[in-house]
């Protein structure tokens, strides 16, 4: 079969690999129909994940038909669309018996620490495949995985109906924040630096959005909130700067939710967390969100396709690679079809 291999940091091919074959009990082979391309899957190419062990077959947001089952399987059917849950887990270290497998000491992602899903068959066990109805299109299903994202976010940060949240940062991961921050009943405020991505956050909901280039920020939220600040900010940037505008914009007693995996220091003082008693979070993956977000899916409440801003079959991923390399303010998503 064909797959999307990343052999070394900056050597991205279409290779033919063995398809999968059935070897455990809850084994499910899926026929891959879309996929879209992460951040994480750029930083593979790039060499910056430090997780990853090349060659490596790319992809975790997948969707797909099922075509073979273990006998033990009765979750799905042949026939049945689903969509990749791509974390595994061991299930008994502290983290997982909390209940936040997605820090597991031993995790594996799908497509960073073992083959992903840009490849035509995929091969999980049951518990890491979801059923989505069949009026779903395939690459919405694809897409289910980024909004468990934001749903984690909004998740840790606790969002409540009638909070005001900030959300620094209008790609990917902070257009699906505001996706799941609306859908929660919230008004949102979103900044970023790119007018495009702005413009399109305020076309599917966002209340206001900031420009840093036009106005101060800080003002901004101020005058917006008379005076109390952000209830919830999420940070999806991760930079050093915007953490920290992050803890000085969230009000008395609200809650930053950070999303980075930037290793430099902010240079935040323990008063501005204790004056306001502020809870600071990380989120990370998702934990159990699958099953939420699909059913707000498939009730119509969210729209995964509003995230894709393009496609490409599976044929042309260089072309869709050197999009994001030469032009990365003109992308939101891009999926795949195989």
């Amino acid at each position: 079969m064909k797959a999307i291999q990343v052999e070394k940091p900056g050597q991205l091919d279409i290779v033919e690999v063995s398809k999968p074959a059935l070897e455990g009990a809850h084994d499910v082979i899926v026929k891959v129909k879309n996929v879209g391309i992460c951040g994480s899957d750029v930083h593979i190419y790039h060499g910056s994940n430090p997780f990853t062990v090349y060659p490596r077959i790319i992809g975790h947001e997948v969707s797909g038909i099922v075509e073979e089952i273990g006998e033990a399987v009765t979750a799905l059917k042949v026939g049945d669309l689903v969509a990749l849950e791509p974390i595994v887990y061991c299930g008994e270290c502290y983290a997982c018996r909390k209940g936040q497998p997605n820090v597991c000491k031993s995790l594996e992602v799908f497509g960073v620490h073992r083959d992903g899903g840009m490849s035509e068959w995929l091969i999980a066990e049951e518990n890491n495949w979801h059923k989505v109805s069949e009026h779903v299109s395939e690459e919405a299903a694809a897409l289910i995985e980024p909004l468990t994202i934001g749903a984690q976010a909004t998740f840790r940060g606790e969002v409540r109906e009638g909070d005001t949240v900030f959300i620094i940062g209008a790609g990917p991961t902070g257009i699906a924040c505001l996706l799941l921050a609306k859908e929660h009943g919230a008004k949102v405020i979103i900044s970023d630096f790119n007018q495009t991505r702005l413009d399109y956050a305020a076309s599917i909901g966002a209340d206001v959005i900031i420009q840093p280039e036009d106005a101060d920020v800080a003002e901004e939220i101020d005058r917006l909130t008379d005076g109390e600040l952000a209830n919830v900010v999420i940070d999806a940037v991760g930079l050093p700067q915007t953490f920290q505008q992050a803890v000085e914009l969230a009000s008395i007693a609200g809650t930053v939710v950070t999303l980075g995996f930037n290793e430099q220091a902010s240079s935040i003082p323990s008063l501005l967390l204790t004056k306001k008693e502020l809870k600071v979070v990380g989120s990370r993956l998702q934990t159990h969100q699958f099953k939420g977000v699909i059913e707000k899916v498939e009730k119509g409440n969210l729209n995964p396709s509003q995230i894709i801003s393009h496609r490409y079959p599976m044929e042309q991923i260089k072309d869709a690679f050197d999009l994001l390399e030469s032009n990365p303010e003109e992308v939101r998503k891009i999926v795949l079809t195989f």
